[in-house]
């Protein structure tokens, strides 16, 4: 059980833990591994306490239904998770501006906090336009051979890459 205290795992032995994760993903829920429509339903949530129970009958919010799910508990033990696999190597630290941000960019932190929502929303809205984001696509769709999964992750890879090249040669 010593690797649990190591900073970095090995890319296989975290990749052979993802698929098998995939598959009593798929042999207990019938389901793929996904978690972009956990925040769409944490919206819709959100909203209802603003809103009231008119939230419900949105379309989209009736297609997805709105409440706390097996994927949504799939979040918040990503998260659970990292803080502890990151307390448990001793990496844990808390900075708001990381190190390569403030290289390019220098230290202020709102402009590192209004850029990094600015990304989440995009990122928010192109996983629920391409009907699923990087886990449900990139893992489970490419798992299960879909050619719209394969399509997906290699924009994923793309659209990365160009937002890189932008930001940090062309801005920074």
């Amino acid at each position: 059980m010593e690797f649990l205290t190591d900073v970095r795992w090995s890319p296989y032995a975290a990749g052979i833990g993802i698929g098998i994760l995939c598959w009593l993903t798929f042999l207990i829920s019938r389901k793929p591994l996904a978690c972009s429509t956990s925040y769409a339903k944490t919206s819709g949530m959100i909203e209802k306490l603003f809103s009231g129970k008119n939230v419900d009958q949105k379309p989209y919010y009736r297609k997805i239904g709105l409440g706390v799910d097996w994927q949504w508990m799939l979040v918040v033990g990503i998260i659970a998770g990292s803080l502890i696999s990151a307390l448990l190597s001793g990496d844990f630290r808390w900075h708001w501006v990381p190190s390569v941000w403030a290289a390019a960019f220098g230290d202020n932190v709102l402009l590192r906090v209004i850029v990094a929502l600015a990304g989440g929303v995009c990122i928010g809205f192109g996983a629920r336009w391409a009907g699923g984001c990087t886990s449900g696509h990139g893992i489970s769709g490419t798992l299960q051979l879909a050619v719209s999964s394969w399509i997906s992750t290699i924009c994923f890879f793309i659209g990365g890459i160009v937002a890189t090249h932008i930001i940090f040669t062309l801005i920074g």
